[in-house]
């Protein structure tokens, strides 16, 4: 599976079990199912509409740079930035929607990022198992046989 449709198929799947697993260490931690999975859900949405824009916002710096390509250094900009940008929508919005301090929602949100550093190395490579690798990273023998 290539193109726009592998990219459909990732996010959906992706997110949907990322939500499942969010609501489930919420409640854990002692919230209520309905705030479990309002927090799960909304956390995911503002993630990925975050994506969108940081991603426009970056790719549009970079395009300005005189020194092209993607540099340790650049990835590391590009890193932190969306995650620094997550921390600033979702700690305020967890510390309101879950009705605890903004500093117990930093630590909750430290923990979510935690999470999700393994489980999108974890996801990711049973993706690949399950639906192949991207064209982007076939041998260029390869890529004829993966459209």
């Amino acid at each position: 599976m290539q193109g726009i449709k592998r990219k459909v198929v990732y996010v959906s799947l992706y997110e949907t079990i990322a939500i499942l697993l969010t609501s489930v260490v919420f409640y854990l931690l002692g919230f209520s199912v309905f705030d479990s999975w309002v927090a799960s859900v909304a956390a995911s949405g503002i993630a990925v509409l975050w994506n969108l824009v940081w991603n426009t916002l970056f790719e549009f710096w970079e395009s300005r740079q005189a020194k092209k390509g993607r540099s340790i250094r650049r990835r590391i900009v590009h890193a932190v930035g969306f995650e620094g940008g997550l921390v600033v929508f979702l700690v305020p919005f967890f510390a309101w929607w879950l009705g605890v301090s903004l500093w117990e929602a930093f630590v909750l949100d430290a923990g979510l990022l935690v999470f999700f550093l393994v489980y999108t190395f974890v996801f990711t490579r049973a993706f690949d198992q399950v639906f192949g690798l991207p064209a982007s990273a076939l041998p260029a023998s390869d890529t004829n046989v993966a459209r």
